[in-house]
């Protein structure tokens, strides 16, 4: 057996039905944990989102809408193009319902993380912050050397899923559109990445609340586009993701045909892959914001979930339905450009081909930070610097490399890092059901800054 069957094999066995019911299982213990907190008080959270508290005399590095932005600009990425298809092409249509219920428990799982990453968070020597999972874990849960393992996990897995990964896509993408060499994508995939997070964590704070408003502005136009122009099948799309969800998908064209249980293994497991609810990533940036309550931010960083999954994932799910192509037998990021190529003629294929370029980018910024902070706790400060220098050598090699063993070995270390991120959350979800009900008055949040604690 090759390194790379031996890898696909260990792959397959992290990312199995246990890790997947591991993860969604959580999200729907910490939902009846929390009264079932994502329904009761999303439309307050989206509020949240776009309000401006009195937050200057609150600790943080960047404000609570670029610790969001931040997140998203790691999560919204290839898994909202090419995940979504692959999604559909192995489990049909119904996928799509199951991405949405992964979704909709991911968001309990998301606030519970971005809760204890404030609450746990350390200021380091020269005045930044960091925190979550291996913090929390740590002081928490006071299992250090699991925190630890955390650590290790999120500094390698950067190297992989947030640097050559997104360079290699970029590059195939960019390659076969416009004929651009690999080498040279590669090249300023490095330097423009460099430019952004060799400044920290601020820079990338205020590069990430201008970047990715706009690319998920763009790219949801163009999907709703289609979409009104494909109004009168939405019902028919709607109606096959229902229906498949707990009916076997018929082989029709090019798709092979679906068991119920694909259609469960691969919403959920791509639903995690885009939205990240559960691998801890996400709460190493919302520990960064600017605040005093834990609840809060919590509040904003389960939006970040809906709005990776629920709303930009199912934009993809329906212009893939309405369009037909869901059955032609592409997959990953060749059906959703055949999709928007045949939706919209002519600028649909650019709206995918520039939405992989710039949500791969985002991506290796939100990724960037992430696995600074994990070997920053591993190593010190002193890490810091040559790991973001590490991390733009690497984005520029792995824009012309045969990527499918770094792909598994990356997707390996993701669930590495969800194992101690969910035993570290299910452990603490009396504290952050403690801080919630102190938070709650009357049934209505409390969303001062300056009226809440920090623990």
């Amino acid at each position: 057996m090759s390194l790379l069957q031996l890898m696909s094999c260990l792959n397959g066995i992290v990312w199995g039905p246990v890790m997947l019911a591991f993860l969604v299982g959580t999200g729907v213990y910490l939902t009846f944990r929390l009264g079932f907190l994502q329904f009761r008080y999303l439309p307050c959270a989206l509020k949240l989102v776009f309000s401006s508290p009195d937050d200057s005399q609150a600790k943080g590095d960047i404000t609570p809408f670029q610790a969001l932005t931040t997140a998203l600009s790691a999560t919204i990425g290839t898994g909202n193009i090419a995940g979504v298809a692959t999604a559909i092409f192995l489990g049909g249509p119904g996928a799509v319902f199951w991405m949405w219920v992964c979704a909709v428990f991911g968001m309990a799982t998301k606030y519970a993380e971005a809760v204890l990453a404030v609450k746990y968070r350390h200021v380091l020597p020269d005045g930044t912050m960091q925190g979550g999972p291996m913090r929390f874990i740590a002081d928490g849960l006071r299992l250090k050397w699991l925190g630890w393992l955390f650590a290790l996990m999120g500094s390698i897995a950067a190297l992989g899923i947030g640097s050559m990964v997104q360079s290699n896509s970029v590059a195939v993408a960019l390659r076969e559109s416009w004929g651009i060499m690999p080498s040279v994508t590669g090249i300023v995939l490095g330097v423009l990445t460099g430019v952004v997070i060799i400044g920290g964590i601020r820079r990338i704070g205020r590069v990430t609340e201008k970047l990715v408003p706009f690319m998920g502005i763009f790219y949801v136009t163009g999907a709703v586009a289609i979409l009104i122009l494909n109004a009168s099948r939405i019902p028919e799309a709607l109606t096959l993701i229902l229906h498949h969800a707990f009916t076997p998908a018929s082989a029709t064209g090019g798709f092979a045909g679906a068991a119920v249980s694909a259609a469960v293994r691969f919403g959920v497991a791509r639903g995690v892959f885009s939205n990240e609810a559960g691998l801890g990533s996400a709460a190493i940036a919302h520990a960064a914001a600017r605040t005093n309550s834990p609840v809060r931010q919590g509040q904003i960083g389960m939006t970040g979930v809906f709005f990776d999954t629920i709303i930009v994932c199912t934009m993809t799910a329906l212009v893939i339905l309405t369009t037909g192509v869901w059955s032609s037998g592409e997959t990953s990021s060749a059906l959703t450009y055949l999709a928007f190529q045949q939706g919209l003629p002519g600028p649909g294929g650019l709206v995918v081909t520039c939405g992989i370029t710039v949500f791969a980018y985002s991506t290796m910024i939100g990724w960037a930070y992430y696995g600074e902070e994990c070997i920053e706790y591993i190593l010190g400060i002193k890490a810091r610097i040559p790991y973001r220098y590490l991390f733009c050598f690497v984005i520029a090699i792995g824009a012309f490399q045969k990527v499918d063993f770094v792909w598994n070995f990356s997707d390996t270390m993701n669930g590495a890092m969800a194992i101690p991120n969910l035993i570290g959350l299910l452990g603490l979800s009396g504290v952050v059901a403690k801080e919630t009900g102190k938070s709650l008055k009357g049934g209505k949040f409390l969303f001062s800054d300056r009226s809440l604690g920090n623990g």
